[in-house]
């Protein structure tokens, strides 16, 4: 992985955000999503970042549980947080390519094959979603019978990726089958690695405890939502506070299931069309919440994960060591992983 590329990619990305949010503005008119946003009560900015830092918290848990379950020891603390974060400054790359950077930094700061670490992004994106399906589904119930279909797909894909990841003869044919490719058969042993890493965080139990966590993390996210609804003037009732763990997951996952970088363009629809219908906003309101929202959920997380990977690198070279270089080989297990 080469740190330039995607480092350009981002700035794709970041090129593709500005076009986003332009084609928002544009739709709610300019003049009226500035008027929403001069309305806003801008002193609960700060209270939203805090519950989305909550979210983001909650997933580092998630990141430092599957460490310990592929066998990662001796990782210092500071370390795994400064991976973990960085990571978040590239969610929005094409193909997703940049979530990748934390089994390459792992590997190059712990020595930990990026095959060994790579099914733990995997569970994350797979739990990640059934715990917005979990948050959504009451809602489902209620008032979103046209989106059964994303819930639909996601849901039963997660289910058939976790039982072919743990039916150890469909996941050795799968891999027998790769191996006669044309130059794939000698990756087969990487493969094998890849494999043994993803039925371990696949195991239904971690599965289990992992979307639970997953719930709270990204309930977090519904209420920076509900905060920014109340900021704009919209009623803080329970009513609110439900039609908005309906409408980010839903948005969050048709954005997951179409496989758009950080959602872009997908969620920022979703969101807006669902707050007008289901909150019965005005188009220039809803504009506002999503721009307010975006900002303070995956733009916020994107400049905080390049502060860390600058802090990462900064930290590298005052150990006179820098990316590409070899890692120093893991330390033993009994070693303190706090930092």
């Amino acid at each position: 992985m080469k740190i330039a590329k995607l480092r350009s990619r981002l700035m794709i990305s970041m090129l593709l955000g500005i076009v986003v949010f332009a084609g928002l503005l544009a739709y709610g008119d300019f003049r009226h999503v500035g008027d929403s946003l001069k309305t806003f009560r801008w002193e609960l900015l700060p209270l939203i970042l805090l519950v989305t830092l909550g979210n983001y918290l909650l997933r580092f848990l998630k990141w430092e549980y599957y460490l310990r379950q592929i066998g990662v020891t001796g990782l210092k603390r500071i370390d795994s947080f400064l991976i973990y974060f960085s990571g978040l400054g590239m969610t929005v790359t094409p193909g997703k390519i940049g979530e990748w950077l934390k089994s390459y930094l792992l590997k190059e700061m712990h020595g930990t094959p990026v095959t060994k670490s790579a099914p733990i992004l995997l569970a994350e994106r797979l739990t990640d979603g059934l715990g917005l399906l979990v948050i959504a589904i009451a809602g489902l119930a209620v008032f979103g019978r046209e989106y059964w279909p994303i819930a639909a797909i996601f849901g039963v894909g997660s289910v058939i990726a976790i039982g072919v990841s743990r039916h150890r003869p469909a996941s050795h044919a799968l891999l027998r089958l790769a191996g006669r490719l044309p130059l794939a058969g000698r990756f087969v042993p990487h493969f094998e690695e890849f494999y043994e890493s993803t039925y371990v965080v696949m195991e239904p139990r971690s599965i289990a405890l992992m979307t639970g966590l997953s719930v709270g993390s990204w309930f977090f996210e519904v209420l920076a939502f509900y905060l920014t609804l109340i900021g704009l003037g919209v009623d803080g009732s329970l009513d609110t506070l439900f039609k908005s763990a309906f409408i980010l997951p839903i948005a969050t996952l048709a954005a997951a299931v179409l496989l758009t970088p950080g959602g872009l363009g997908v969620a920022e629809t979703g969101i807006t069309s669902l707050s007008e219908n289901l909150l019965h906003l005005g188009k220039s309101t809803a504009t506002a919440g999503t721009l307010i929202v975006r900002i303070a959920t995956l733009w916020f997380g994107v400049v905080l994960g390049l502060v860390m990977f600058a802090i990462l690198t900064r930290r590298l070279a005052q150990q006179g060591r820098s990316l590409g270089a070899p890692a120093e080989p893991p330390m033993a297990a009994s070693s303190d992983p706090a930092a």
